[in-house]
């Protein structure tokens, strides 16, 4: 059964290619959804998959790409929507 888990992405997460590092490391473990830029300069996701799938992205979301400095991630747990056929950065 698939989750969903929304996050928000807090640090120096914007212009240290965060975004685009995310959606790879989400499209590696075969989840759906997606990453934006927020204007507070946070980071949201929404990725849908196979919850141990989800805890690894997770886990790859609390370190981020080399440049970025992630302070706190937080997560919202629900049922997969079923809606989402990608993963992609949204602007």
């Amino acid at each position: 059964m698939n989750e969903r888990v929304e996050l928000r992405i807090v640090g120096k997460v914007q212009g240290v290619w965060y975004r685009a590092s995310a959606a790879k490391a989400a499209q590696e473990r075969g989840l759906v959804g997606w990453v934006r830029n927020m204007p507070d300069g946070s980071v949201e996701a929404i990725a849908e998959g196979p919850r141990p799938a989800l805890e690894s992205f997770i886990d790859w979301c609390r370190k981020g790409p080399p440049a970025a400095r992630v302070d706190e991630v937080r997560e919202s747990w629900s049922e997969a929507g079923g809606e989402l056929t990608a993963f992609d950065v949204r602007r």
